[in-house]
């Protein structure tokens, strides 16, 4: 079996960076990505977003990006979320790494007169010495001292100054992690704190075996990512130290080069059928055992939650979910699944609903599951 093939075998935590690998420099997602990150969630493989955005950058492109549910982790891998739909804020803050940035800012201000400091205010925005321009830091800012900047604990702090990066190593001396993203420009996290580390918290707590992980970058920051993955890819576009740091290089962000990838982990399927009759086809498909669709619904008509659950070792289990049934209605998944040539729901018009029994889990209120393969 090829590479590929392996890690298309069984669920894999997929790392996926941001900016220049999902979303380019105007902001634009490249055709066809969403669509195949769904495909990769329904074959059960867990998306994570990894990127040095903070928390208030993330979460308006991972909504753009269907990805409402599951792991992320922003700021450089100082702040691990969980995204979740019905929470107040839609997500919960699962770890915060954080780290007193005194010494690196009075050292910074020292060598360097005129530095631009901000300081990361999680899931809001930043304070900041000076205002930095629109478009440059996610989220709101604050005005602040730089006293009053190196006074608290910190998830991150962004120096910008012309020519910055040569003071790299000395700042780095102060204890903090140091990722020059540019020439002008450093993140400083917490000592040991890049995406890698959070991403190997991530990966223990859904007990994933660490051969099955894959992560796409094209930035500096991602090198320590590509070195924890067992399967890492560069984008095209990335410096050629980021290139020589990955096992394989795809097309740049001009050509969506992170769909072979993503398409990759899924299995062959008809290019024809809609969003929703794919996704069920690729569940059932790479479900290890009999597949059955669960749905549950909302406060209205419409479904709130839609899985696939699979039978191992005499239990049901959830295998994935099918983003595209959210939102839908159980008459649809009917019509979807024998779109996608299922061997159940069978029987003609108005008589499949009887297939459909109520279910009830530890994970839940009531619903209703559909078989999806024969037992």
């Amino acid at each position: 079996m090829t590479r590929q093939q392996i890690m298309m075998a069984d669920p894999c935590l997929v790392a996926l960076d941001i900016d220049g690998t999902l979303v380019d420099g105007d902001s634009r997602i490249p055709s066809g990505t969403v669509e195949a990150l769904d495909l990769v969630r329904a074959a059960g493989h867990e998306v994570v977003l990894a990127t040095g955005r903070s928390l208030a950058g993330l979460l308006p492109i991972a909504l753009r990006l269907g990805v409402s549910d599951g792991s992320a982790v922003c700021s450089n891998g100082s702040v691990t979320v969980r995204l979740d739909r019905s929470a107040p804020a839609g997500y919960d803050v699962v770890a915060a790494r954080t780290f007193d940035p005194g010494p690196v800012i009075h050292r910074a201000a020292h060598v360097v007169p005129g530095v631009r400091v901000a300081v990361e205010e999680v899931g809001w925005g930043w304070r900041t010495n000076i205002p930095f321009a629109p478009g440059e830091l996610n989220g709101q800012q604050k005005p602040a001292t730089l006293d009053d900047l190196a006074s608290e604990p910190a998830t991150r702090v962004v120096l910008t100054a012309p020519g910055i990066r040569r003071i790299a190593d000395a700042l780095d001396a102060t204890g903090a992690t140091v990722a020059a993203m540019d020439l002008d420009w450093l993140d400083l996290t917490a000592p040991g704190v890049n995406k890698a580390a959070a991403l190997d918290g991530v990966r223990k707590h859904l007990r994933i075996p660490a051969d099955r992980t894959v992560a796409v970058g094209d930035g500096v920051n991602d090198r320590e990512m590509f070195a924890w993955a067992a399967r890492s890819i560069a984008m095209g576009h990335a410096p050629a130290m980021v290139r020589s740091a990955a096992d394989e290089t795809t097309g740049t962000i001009t050509e969506a080069g992170a769909l072979p990838v993503l398409h990759s982990l899924v299995p062959d399927i008809d290019d024809s059928l809609s969003s929703l009759a794919g996704q069920l086809a690729v569940a059932e498909q790479t479900a290890p055992g009999p597949a059955a669709l669960r749905v549950w619904h909302g406060t209205g008509p419409d479904l709130s939650r839609c899985e696939v659950w699979t039978l191992q070792a005499g239990h049901w289990v959830r295998h994935a979910p099918v983003p595209s049934g959210v939102g839908t209605t159980m008459r649809a998944l009917e019509t979807a699944a024998l779109e996608a040539n299922l061997p159940f729901p069978r029987g003609d018009e108005g008589r499949r609903r009887a297939r459909w029994r109520s279910v009830t889990t530890s994970s839940g209120p009531a619903g209703f599951e559909l078989p999806l393969t024969s037992l």
